[in-house]
C-alpha cells in the first residue's frame, strides 16, 4: 500500500529511510511546538489561550503535513512559520492598542487575517499564479537561495536555536559571544551565571555535529539522528553533573492530557471580524498583503531550496508537483486560522529529512504524526536540548552551502544577486526578503546593462512589489 501510495522505488527510497526522515525532521523542528504559543500569548504559560494555540499549532501542522503527503507526495514539513509568528504577535498588540479590546478579542480578530490570508493563497495555488511567480525567479537567483538557506540555517544553529541567554537578556551566539570573546574570562564575565550553560551547550553541538559528519562521511543514513541523540546524551549529563540540574525534572509534573476545552473556548472557530472592523478597512488589507507577501516567498524558497539539495529539480530548475505542494501549505494556513494559530508555512527545518535521505510524502506523513502525537507526548519531546538541534541545523546548513558551486560567479548578474541574498537572509531572517533583495538586483543590473528583454514582465512586477514593500508600505 504504501508503495503505490508514495511510489518509493520510483524515488529510490524505503519504508524504514522515510520514517527516519520523518523522525529526523520532527526532532529539528519540535521546538515550534512550545515556542509557537509561548510566542503568540506572551509566554503566559498555561493559561487557557496558550493551551489552546499548543494544540492549534500540533493539529494544524498535521493537516497541512496530511496535504503534503497524499496531495503532492514530498518529504517537506509545516508548522507556524518563525517570523511570521512574532509578526502575527506584533499586530495583535496593535489590535489591543487600536480597539481597547481584551488580548484574546483580538488575537480572535487576527485570526481572520491569516483566514484570508490562507484563502487567497488557496485560490492562486488553483489557479497556477503561485506557480508562474516561481517560474519568474530568474535561474541565477534560484541557484542561490539553497546556499542562502545555508547559512540562515546555520546562523539559527548558532544562535538563537541555542537556548541559552545572557543576563541582560539577548541572545547568544556562538561566534560573537563565544569564539568572538577572545578570552575565555571575557566570555564569562559577558554571560556572567550563564557562562556554565553556554560552555555545555557549544560543547554539545560541536560533538553532535562531528558525530554527525563522521557518521554521514561513513555513509549511515541515519547520521542526523543519531548524532542528535549522542548530543541530548552528553547534554542531560553534562546538566547532570556539572550544572547539578535534573534534565527530567519537568516530566514529574507534566500533563499528558490534551486541554482540548480550552482550545474550544478560546481558539476553534472563534474568528472576530467585528472585531477586525474596528482596526479599519486600509489596516486590514496592508496587513493582509503583507502576510501574503511574507508567506508566499518564504515557502517558494523552502521548497525551491530543499528540493535543489534534494535533486527534486527537473533541468529547467523546476519542481514536479509544485502546484500540490503550495496547495497544501495554503490549506495548512486555513487550518491553522481555524484552530487558532498564526501562518502555517513549509518549514526550512525539512532539509534534515531531507538529507536523512526523505524523498517522499511518507517523510512529511511520519512528521505529520508526530505532532499529532504530540498533544499527549509534549513534555517528552520537549526535553530534547536545543543544542542537539542545533548540530543538525549547522550540518544540514553546511551542505546546502555546497550549491553555491552551481553559481556562474563570472557573470555578476548571477553573483551579486546571491552574494548580497548570502548575506540578507541570516541577517534578515528572512527567506522572502532575501528573494526579494535578488530579484531587485537581478532586474537593475539586466535593465542597465542593455539587457531588458532578458528578464520576464513577472520579474519586473515582483520587483517592484519588493520595492514598494520595502520603501513605501508603513
Amino acid at each position: 500500500m504504501l508503495e503505490k501510495v508514495f511510489k518509493l522505488k520510483e524515488n529510490n527510497t524505503s519504508v524504514k529511510t522515510e520514517i527516519i526522515a520523518g523522525l529526523t525532521t520532527f526532532m529539528t523542528m519540535a521546538y515550534i511546538i512550545a515556542l509557537n504559543p509561548n510566542l503568540l500569548t506572551n509566554f503566559d504559560s498555561g493559561s487557557p489561550l496558550w493551551n489552546g494555540v499548543f494544540l492549534a499549532t500540533c493539529i494544524a501542522s498535521t493537516i497541512g503535513m496530511l496535504c503534503m503527503a497524499f496531495g503532492a507526495n514530498k518529504p517537506f514539513a509545516m508548522a507556524p512559520g518563525m517570523g511570521l509568528n512574532s509578526f502575527f504577535a506584533v499586530v495583535v498588540g496593535n489590535i489591543v492598542g487600536i480597539t481597547h479590546m481584551s488580548y484574546l478579542a483580538s488575537f480572535q480578530a487576527a485570526l481572520c487575517i491569516i483566514l484570508i490570508e490562507g484563502l487567497v493563497f488557496v485560490i492562486l495555488s488553483v489557479l497556477n499564479v503561485r506557480e508562474k511567480i516561481v517560474d519568474a525567479i530568474p535561474m541565477g537567483v534560484r541557484l542561490g537561495i539553497a546556499p542562502a538557506i545555508g547559512l540562515m540555517l546555520m546562523n539559527i544553529g548558532l544562535g538563537s536555536n541555542a537556548g541559552v541567554y545572557s543576563e541582560t537578556g539577548g541572545p547568544f551566539y556562538v561566534m560573537s559571544h563565544f569564539f568572538g570573546a577572545l578570552t575565555p574570562s571575557k566570555a564569562k564575565t559577558d554571560m556572567g551565571s550563564g557562562y556554565g550553560l553556554m560552555v555545555l551547550t557549544v560543547v554539545t553541538m560541536f560533538v553532535g555535529l562531528f558525530v554527525i559528519i563522521i557518521l554521514a562521511q561513513k555513509g549511515v543514513k541515519a547520521a542526523v539522528i543519531l548524532g542528535m541523540l549522542a548530543a541530548s546524551v552528553i547534554y542531560w549529563a553534562g546538566e547532570a553533573i556539572f550544572l547539578g540540574i535534573n534534565p527530567f525534572a519537568s516530566l514529574a509534573t507534566a500533563s499528558f492530557l490534551p486541554p482540548f476545552k480550552d482550545m474550544a473556548d478560546t481558539t476553534l472557530f472563534k474568528l472576530n471580524f467585528s472585531g477586525l472592523m474596528e482596526v479599519g478597512w486600509f489596516t486590514v488589507i496592508t496587513l493582509v498583503v503583507t502576510f501574503c507577501i511574507i508567506d508566499m516567498f518564504d515557502t517558494i524558497g523552502t521548497l525551491v531550496g530543499t528540493a535543489s539539495r534534494a535533486g527534486m529539480l527537473d533541468k529547467d530548475g523546476k519542481m514536479p508537483q509544485m502546484k500540490e505542494a503550495l496547495l497544501a501549505d495554503a490549506v495548512g494556513t486555513v487550518a491553522g486560522s481555524l484552530t487558532g494559530t498564526s501562518t502555517v508555512t513549509t518549514f526550512v527545518e525539512s532539509a534534515s529529512g531531507v538529507e536523512a535521505g526523505g524523498r517522499t510524502g511518507l517523510t512529511s506523513l511520519t512528521t505529520g504524526l508526530l505532532f499529532l502525537a504530540c498533544i499527549f507526548l509534549a513534555p517528552i519531546a520537549a526535553i530534547i536540548p536545543a543544542a542537539a538541534t542545533s548540530s543538525a541545523l549547522i550540518y544540514v546548513g553546511v551542505l546546502m552551502v555546497t550549491g553555491l558551486k552551481n553559481v556562474n560567479f563570472g557573470d555578476l548578474s548571477q553573483a551579486a544577486p546571491v552574494a548580497l541574498m548570502l548575506i540578507a537572509m541570516p541577517i534578515s531572517g528572512s527567506i522572502g526578503h532575501a528573494i526579494g533583495i535578488g530579484l531587485i538586483v537581478y532586474t537593475v543590473i539586466k535593465l542597465f546593462t542593455g539587457k531588458a528583454k532578458e528578464v520576464s514582465v513577472l520579474t519586473y512586477v515582483l520587483s517592484a512589489i519588493f520595492l514598494i514593500k520595502f520603501f513605501l508600505v508603513a
